[in-house]
């Protein structure tokens, strides 16, 4: 594919470097579609795990656009949810998600986490609804602090006891929200989330990561190049059978 620039494996990860943000979206749209209709094949049904960025933009948009997906069959998590912003706020992941998900296709279920709940009882509800059955796949971003999720270095944990938990955000998070144009000042940004833990996103059968950009740059070179730490919580899919790391040219960087 002329639009792939590199190709290699980081332990078990496989990364990808595109040309553009374009590209990167049309191949990472691809991969997880491959997947899923093949998952299809053999099973009823599949559960996939969603973030809610705006560095998730061109995938999503590919991958609503394949008509072979049987979106009926497939049920939808949401991955993280800010906690003490207004109802009526459009700046709601869930929003994000209904905008770039639930309005071009139509899912079996998607379960979204409530903001507005009280956490302990959505931590309990939601852990349940994870644990039911397997999840197949997590399409998943990293922040600019290395973390996924809102599973931040502060508070990350690759031997989480929990699969949900109430987080507080540290600065590099509730800056990237004001550079991703979510929020136009750091003191909007709410200070607490709640957040699917590392080991409920690293138990999908699959891992479909896309990262783009400039300011993604230091956040890869210490996935792909530091010790596998909470330092740089993203550097746990290095351990993962099925990972994959979709960027472009400007998130790889050179150093």
């Amino acid at each position: 594919m002329k639009d792939i620039i590199h190709q290699d494996n980081k332990e078990d990860l496989n990364y990808i470097v595109c040309s553009n943000r374009d590209a990167m979206g049309k191949y990472a749209a691809n991969l997880a579609a491959t997947k899923i209709k093949s998952l299809l094949k053999r099973k009823e049904e599949v559960r996939i795990i969603f973030a809610s960025a705006p560095s998730q933009n061109e995938f999503l948009h590919y991958l609503t656009e394949d008509k072979e997906i049987d979106w009926s069959r497939v049920v939808g998590f949401h991955m993280d949810e800010y906690i003490g912003l207004p109802k009526e706020s459009d700046q709601w992941f869930k929003i994000y998600l209904e905008k770039n998900l639930l309005s071009k296709v139509t899912f079996k279920y998607f379960h979204f986490i409530d903001g507005m709940k009280d956490p302990d009882e959505m931590e309990d509800l939601y852990t349940s609804l994870l644990n039911k059955k397997q999840i197949d796949m997590v399409c998943l971003g990293v922040g600019e602090n290395g973390h996924i999720a809102f599973n931040d270095p502060p508070v990350a944990d690759f031997e989480d006891p929990k699969m949900v938990k109430k987080v507080m955000l540290d600065k590099y998070s509730r800056q990237q929200q004001v550079n991703d144009g979510c929020f136009p000042h750091i003191s909007d940004v709410p200070t607490h989330a709640l957040s699917l833990t590392i080991p409920a996103l690293t138990q999908a059968s699959t891992m479909i990561c896309v990262v783009p950009g400039v300011n993604k740059k230091e956040a890869i070179y210490k996935l792909l190049h530091d010790d596998i730490t909470t330092n740089c919580p993203a550097t746990i899919m290095r351990r993962h059978d099925d990972a994959n790391l979709i960027m472009d040219e400007e998130a790889y960087g050179k150093k």
